[in-house]
Order: structure tokens, then sequence, then C-alpha cells
């Protein structure tokens, strides 16, 4: 079996998680490769036992993270076979990548795994273990600090290859973000508007606290169903964005349980919310009473006075 681990890093140094790969690629009986982007940790992966060979992808395009870039330059140096990341922001979106790229499977966030490409990953927000049996080339991320880490004593072979995602597409991605607002996925405070808003010309209000904070603007389903406005990629839910911030405020959201799947694992949520039964209520660490309208003016009045 040929398995590919695209290496995790931090700092300008091998993150221990490449480590944890390494152990899982070799319970499979794999001598697997592991790819270095710029050289980044490819004299400590090469002395992990059971790896086969380590690349360093050099390329202007691993200055900066772009997912598009950094998958493209990867897919070229990878092998056949099953390409294997981290499950965090940066593994998971550029191993999905990878993956619509060859037209292959990929399973997210594994946390078992055997012979015979046999997964086990979270699904419903962790409410539900999945078994997955994959035949042929596949892509998966593995979650952190599940398998055992790679012990020192290896010896592979390096070797350099030059590559550089697609600057066209690079470029033109990186102009596009430049123009849009923070991204929920990307946000340590999101505040979140439902249908409850009243209007997407509403969501202003939203907007303007979200630029004293520093934060990102979300939605609930109801509202992207409800307003062509509201673009699908501010939806936080089961089936929109998986949000994670330090602070999740909710204005005018009820609290379906396919929104709540999105934020709740939040550290700090805040609701506001006109109607006192409302289920948000129920996972909120501070819930307001109240109506947009009348909470909004005062929000914003408060976090002027903080600056």
């Amino acid at each position: 079996m040929e398995i590919t681990i695209i290496a995790e890093t931090q700092e300008n140094n091998l993150h221990s998680v490449t480590r944890q790969l390494v152990g899982a690629a070799t319970s499979l009986g794999a001598s697997p490769t592991i790819l270095c982007a710029n050289g980044i940790g490819a004299d400590e992966a090469a002395g992990i036992s059971g790896v086969g060979k380590v690349v360093s992808v050099n390329g202007d395009c691993f200055t900066t993270f772009d997912g598009g870039a950094w998958a493209t330059a990867f897919d070229a140096a990878a092998g056949e076979g099953v390409i294997m990341g981290a499950a965090t922001a940066q593994g998971r979106d550029v191993v999905s990548r990878i993956a619509a790229r060859r037209g292959i499977p990929v399973v997210q966030d594994v946390v078992a795994l055997s012979e015979g490409i046999k997964m086990t990953h979270p699904i419903y927000s962790g409410k539900a273990m999945q078994d997955v049996t994959v035949a042929g080339d596949c892509a998966m991320t593995l979650r952190a600090n599940i398998f055992s880490a790679a012990d020192d004593g290896g010896s592979a072979e390096s070797s350099i290859v030059q590559q550089s995602g697609d600057v066209k597409i690079a470029v033109q991605e990186a102009i596009a973000k430049a123009s849009e607002r923070l991204d929920v996925t990307d946000a340590d405070i999101i505040i979140s508007g439902g249908r409850g808003m009243g209007g997407p010309e509403n969501f202003d209000k939203l907007y303007s606290i979200a630029d004293g904070l520093g934060a990102a603007v979300g939605a609930s389903r109801a509202a992207v169903d409800a307003w062509d406005e509201i673009p699908h990629n501010m939806q936080v839910g089961q089936t929109g964005k998986t949000v994670n911030p330090s602070l999740y405020i909710a204005v005018g959201i009820s609290g379906a349980i396919q929104h709540l799947a999105g934020m709740r694992t939040s550290k700090f949520i805040v609701a506001i919310n006109k109607d006192p039964e409302a289920p948000i209520f129920k996972i909120a660490d501070y819930g307001i009473v109240s109506t947009w309208e009348e909470a909004l003016p005062v929000l914003a009045s408060e976090i002027a006075n903080l600056q």
C-alpha cells in the first residue's frame, strides 16, 4: 500500500501530529512518503522510524497559505494510493482539494484505522460514529492525539522537487479573499442573524457590530433560505459551516437542531431572541430576551465604550 503524508508544521517545525500520521500509516504496513512544504521539518521527518521517503516540495506558493495552490503543488509531487493529512483546518482543506482533483473519496476526522482501509469517523456533530471501508485510492485526515506517534530511528532518503501552484489561480483567489469580509470559519468572534432579523437589509446592523468587534457575520439556514441577499457561504449549521469561536452571538435565531450542530461547541454563546422559549437559550451561556431592535443599539454602544 502506498501512502503519502502531507506534513503538518507549526512555527517552522514539524508538528507532533505528523509523527502520529506516520504511526497510523505504518500500522497498515506502509512505509509512507512525507511531503514537506519548502523543506520545513524534512530533516526531522527523515529520522522518524518507518518513513520510506521524504520529499521537500519547494515553491513560492508556500509563502502564505492558499489551499488551492498548496493542493496543486502537493498533488503533483504525491504518488498514487492513499493521501493522508491531519484533521486540522489547513489539513482538511488541502487533503479534500487533492481528493477533488483526483476524483477519489475523502474521509475527514478519522479516529480509528485498520487494514483494508477501514475507517471510523464522527458524524452528526459527534453524536454517532460511522464505519467506512474504501477500496482503492482515497484521501483521509486523522484526528490528532488518537494514534500512537512513531519513534525516532529512521533514515529515510530525501529529495527536493520544485513545484508551484497555478500562480494565476492563486492570485485570483487572493484578490477575491481580500475583497471579502472575514469568513466565519476563520473568526474568533461571530455574530449571526436569523429570520428573526426581519429582512436582509437589517443585517447591516450585524455588520456594523462585527466591524467594531473584529468579528465575522454568519446566518442561520432559515435566513439563507428566505433571502437571496444572504449567501450560503455565511450559513452556520449542519448543512453550512461548523464553527468553534471564543464568542458566538446569535441574534433572532430560534436554535433549530441544524443550526446548533454547527456552533454548539463555541466557548461562549450569547443569544438574543424575543421568544423566551426559543431552544437557543438552552445552550446559551447568556440569554437576552429582547428584540434585535432594542438589543443591538445597546450592544453597539457598549462596544464603542470599550474602544
